[in-house]
């Protein structure tokens, strides 16, 4: 098998495996080993802010680094597996604290603790890491915060009026976005053909999974404005992803799998936790430990 990892000396070469590395990265945060489609998703990101675009690219950058600096498996390395949870986590950085000295100081801690906990997911095969090391170091970083910056934590504002009427385009839209924390339609098309540049099948089930939640709408006490938004969809559209096949079968768990995470999303959203990714990962992990429990193949 031919090792994806970088062997050559030339700097041409140095360079071109380096943007390879960092663009998948970023797209392996909507579970795409694609370098392209992370370029236009982070391009997506650059369009709606240039502070969390230039966020995101760093998270990326710190995170892929640390994991060469710690010696781990340079052909996970190129597939971006130690990179899309810094992307994340430079993106929350940048929604959650102000834009500081200090903010960009806890950024880069946080990007390494995100690659050494992505490094402890792999060590056991129980259940896949997937976004779980970006949620406990934000989590972590919140909490920190809270206690020592106080004066860094700001609430994220929303560019959308409250409504009672559903706006599909934007709701589907935002719900793409949301995975990243981009609350814009333009942005949320940028993923989505990101995405369709590496998988139609992906691309399919990301619309399926940003879809399907927009029936919440219809539950008591949930806001529309929140589906609007996309903050019901952006777990589901991870979730159909990561779970979406060709077959019927797959199509079932992966839509059992979204609506498990609207659940879980509404919950913690009532509950008033910052959930990020939460509801995707705990969703995805149930579903796989039913799969096993009956026999089916993971």
């Amino acid at each position: 098998m031919k090792n994806n990892a970088y062997n050559g000396t030339t700097v041409a070469g140095f360079i071109t495996h380096s943007l390879v590395v960092l663009g998948r990265g970023v797209g392996q945060v909507m579970l795409q080993n694609n370098a392209l489609s992370g370029f236009i998703m982070l391009a997506g990101i650059f369009l709606n802010s240039w502070q969390l675009g230039l966020m995101a690219l760093y998270g990326t950058v710190i995170s892929t680094f640390t994991a060469y600096l710690s010696g781990y498996n340079r052909e996970t390395i190129a597939n971006g597996l130690y990179g899309f949870n810094g992307t994340l986590v430079g993106i929350a950085s940048g929604v959650f604290l102000s834009f500081s000295p200090t903010t960009w100081i806890l950024l880069t801690a946080g990007c390494c603790l995100s690659t050494w906990i992505t490094r402890l997911f792999t060590r056991q095969h129980l259940l896949p890491g997937l976004t779980a090391p970006f949620i406990l170091v934000v989590w972590l970083l919140l909490t920190a915060c809270t206690w020592l910056f106080p004066e860094l934590l700001q609430s994220a504002s929303s560019l959308l009026q409250a409504t009672s009427n559903i706006h599909l385009a934007q709701a589907l839209g935002n719900g793409i976005g949301q995975v990243m924390f981009q609350e814009n339609l333009l942005t949320g098309a940028c993923f989505w053909i990101a995405i369709l540049t590496c998988s139609r099948i992906s691309a399919f089930y990301a619309l399926l999974g940003a879809l399907l939640p927009v029936a919440a709408f219809f539950l008591p006490s949930v806001e529309t404005t929140s589906v609007n938004m996309g903050l019901l969809g952006y777990n589901g559209v991870l979730c159909a992803i990561a779970l979406g096949g060709k077959s019927p079968t797959s199509l079932a768990w992966a839509s059992g799998c979204v609506l498990l995470s609207v659940l879980l999303q509404l919950a913690g959203m009532y509950a008033g936790i910052t959930t990020l990714t939460a509801p995707f990962v705990l969703s995805v992990w149930i579903i796989r430990i039913l799969q096993k429990a009956i026999g089916m193949n993971a």
